[in-house]
């Protein structure tokens, strides 16, 4: 989960828990009020029961009844108990509503003066009326209907409405954060659109200077501060290559002029030859340093139409001048009826000389098979020989700078040259893929003109 959905998903269950929490207290709280309202209603009746009974001398017990009856106030399922001090019954209401009661019950109403239960649906309220002369017990019980009708109504109202704040809350919070943060998400294209070769690219500050902006103004001085350091780093580089080549190939030169002399006078010169070997290695060494160097220098490379086949056969034809005893087997499939490619001729060559010389060094019998195929939009070429495998942890690193596996000792090499060629194909927007088994194979991907 990212960061939006993240925060959006907090703040939803942060306003859907407090809603929740609000309809929860407001439920309980009407649920209070209601019973509170409805012991006060058996209060009243209870009370005005007694007094009608005992203190008003035209009231007998039948005359109650009918009064009770025929009350504006009369509650549903009402049935009304009055007991004397002795507990003996002095007056039933006519319904059949049973109350539950025992001795227990009215010794605790003369202790207490009041109580109130629920008992099954109704609710049943307790009162001990005591006059000078005489005490009385009177037990009502009704159940609440009106009340718990509208205490199921604000129910259904609380979660019907819960249920759609749900809705809008999640829906409006992921909006809003999508909308707070857009200028993170454009933060990250610009940051994705940025690489060695386009550090001059700044990300737009908004005149508001909200955290974003302050971040996006730190970030573009530390890109400002990365360019010039890597501008003076790749400066240098191209400097240093440069001024190397030179005196290095008036070494080389004086070297081989004095290995020609020796032989002249027919004097030892393996030491020069050695010192030749190391000579022409460091210029190898200079002109891969440079090549990279403006391999990472230029954005893109005048490209043009090429055929695939003649950069593969001229490259071969280059590496055989410096191998006489390298054989490469060429095979092209027949489905292929189209070479052209867009690319930069001399540097596709380059490659592939660089990947036949690799050939020939770690080959086991100086032979090669090439293999051109087609694909659907694109042109395969496998390189691939019988020399010795490289272990897993080499594979993952054969296209790293200097890097050299168990089967490079004691064979010339820099381990430039496969850096050389994935840099090259990839400028060119081709790809390189080395399989171990069951040989030696690179995989090069063409795209087709």
């Amino acid at each position: 989960m990212n960061l939006k959905n993240k925060i959006a998903f907090n703040i939803s269950l942060l306003f859907t828990a407090v809603f929740g929490i609000s309809a929860a207290i407001i439920y309980f709280l009407f649920a209070d009020f209601r019973k509170d309202e409805f012991e006060s209603r058996l209060k009243e009746k209870a009370i005005s029961s007694i007094k009608l009974l005992v203190e008003v001398e035209q009231v007998d017990r039948q005359l109650l009844k009918i009064i009770d009856q025929n009350s504006l106030n009369k509650l549903y399922n009402e049935k009304t108990l009055i007991f004397d001090i002795n507990y003996n019954l002095i007056y039933s209401s006519l319904d059949d509503t049973k109350i539950n009661w025992s001795i227990e019950d009215l010794n605790e109403l003369k202790a207490n003066q009041t109580f109130f239960r629920k008992e099954n649906n109704n609710e049943v309220y307790g009162f001990y009326y005591n006059t000078k002369q005489k005490g009385y017990f009177a037990l009502v019980s009704a159940h609440d209907n009106y009340g718990k009708r509208k205490l199921i109504y604000l129910m259904n109202i609380l979660i019907f409405t819960y249920l759609i704040f749900i809705v809008l809350t999640w829906i409006f919070t992921y909006r809003f954060v999508r909308r707070l943060l857009r200028p993170l998400d454009e933060f990250h294209s610009k940051i994705k659109e940025i690489t060695e070769k386009n550090l001059d690219i700044r990300i737009y500050v908004n005149e508001k200077k909200n955290e974003i902006d302050l971040l996006a103004v730190e970030f573009n001085q530390m890109l400002e501060r990365i360019n010039q350091s890597y501008s003076k780093q790749k400066e240098f580089a191209d400097n240093a290559s440069h001024e190397l080549r030179t005196p290095i190939s008036r070494l080389i030169a004086q070297i081989e002029n004095k290995i020609i002399e020796d032989k002249k006078q027919k004097i030892d010169y393996s030491f020069h030859k050695l010192l030749l070997n190391d000579a022409v290695q460091l210029a190898d060494l200079t002109n891969s340093l440079l090549l990279l160097s403006k391999l990472d220098n230029s954005s893109t490379f005048s490209t043009e139409q090429c055929h695939l086949d003649e950069i593969v056969f001229d490259a071969a034809k280059k590496t055989n001048k410096l191998f006489a005893d390298f054989q490469m087997d060429f095979e092209i499939d027949e489905t292929v009826d189209n070479m052209e490619i867009i690319g930069h001729n001399e540097l596709l060559n380059i490659a592939f000389e660089n990947l036949f010389k690799n050939c020939y060094l770690y080959s086991d019998n100086k032979i090669a098979k090439v293999e051109i195929k087609d694909s659907i939009g694109y042109l395969l070429v496998s390189i691939s020989n019988n020399g010795q495998n490289l272990t897993s942890d080499e594979q993952k690193n054969i296209f790293e700078p200097f890097m050299r596996g168990a089967n490079a000792i004691g064979k010339s090499g820099l381990g430039l040259g496969l850096r050389i060629v994935k840099r090259i194909l990839s400028q060119q927007k081709a790809s390189i893929q080395y399989f171990a088994n069951p040989a030696n194979t690179f995989i090069l991907k063409f795209p087709k003109k």
